[in-house]
């Protein structure tokens, strides 16, 4: 199903899942469960200077891949602020936005050959929608699969690009989700309520009845929470815990919403 088209009926099973609200016995009724992509599902394979600074060695040229990294802080920052959810808004296409960023990162970091730069632009564009650039993280395909097995109805809600379609497709994730909401397809991006709003029309559910699960706390924990809906933050061992996030509803895995669900 693309994003945007009415969700196929499906027989509704409500999940009984303990509250996060930590300490708490109560029980949570879920019927819809969305999700965030990027960092929570799938991450890069490698950073992305060790990316770039590979393409550029393709096309003869050495560049660092830390002065690539710092160099594509700085132009995707800048291009974010200018252009906002990929200049949708703007008259930009998502890829002319990311072929601008990938080509000012290059120049950031000396390379100023034009020609070569649209290449190298054209080629990373390419390689960041193919799944020799992205895996899954420890647990996102057993806790999908469960969770779809125990009758939850998922979707996805991400600040992405309209590649994000394929590129779940390439990674075997796209089965599990009745719609994939990105902030280019929506012209909406995390945290702005609207998107998340428009996630629980399309899985005809109250907020409630629904919990999102990310891994920044403004844009996905937060944000859900202030349409009225769950929310769980996913974080690390590495990276500990969250001041303003009660300990009931951090996920150290995403094998631990599987153990809540599961827990009847």
């Amino acid at each position: 199903m693309r994003a945007g088209a009415a969700p196929r009926p499906l027989p509704l099973r409500l999940c009984a899942v303990p509250s996060a609200r930590a300490g708490s016995g109560a029980m949570l009724r879920l019927r819809l469960l969305t999700w965030d992509v990027k960092d929570t599902l799938l991450r890069l394979r490698q950073p992305v200077g060790q990316s770039y600074s590979a393409e550029a060695q393709a096309h003869g040229l050495r560049v660092q891949p830390q002065a690539l990294s710092e160099a594509f802080r700085e132009a995707y920052g800048a291009q974010s602020r200018r252009f906002p959810n990929y200049g949708r808004g703007q008259g930009l296409s998502s890829k002319q936005w990311w072929l601008d960023v990938v080509q000012q990162t290059f120049r950031l970091a000396g390379v100023r050959k034009d020609g070569v730069l649209s290449l190298m632009a054209e080629n990373l564009y390419r390689d960041f929608c193919s799944v020799r650039n992205w895996e899954l993280l420890p647990g996102a395909a057993e806790t999908l699969s469960r969770c779809c097995q125990r009758g939850l109805r998922m979707g996805v809600v991400s600040n992405f690009d309209n590649r994000l379609e394929d590129i779940l497709a390439q990674c075997d994730l796209r089965q599990h989700f009745e719609f994939v909401l990105t902030s280019e397809a929506v012209g909406f991006a995390k945290p702005d309520r609207r998107i998340f709003e428009k996630a629980l029309r399309l899985g005809g559910v109250l907020p409630e009845q629904a919990a999102h699960i990310g891994d920044d706390y403004t844009r996905d924990y937060r944000a859900a929470r202030e349409v009225g809906m769950h929310s769980f933050l996913l974080r690390t061992a590495r990276q500990g815990g969250h001041p303003e996030v009660p300990p009931g509803h951090v996920l150290p895995t995403l094998s631990h919403l599987l153990a809540l669900i599961e827990k009847e």
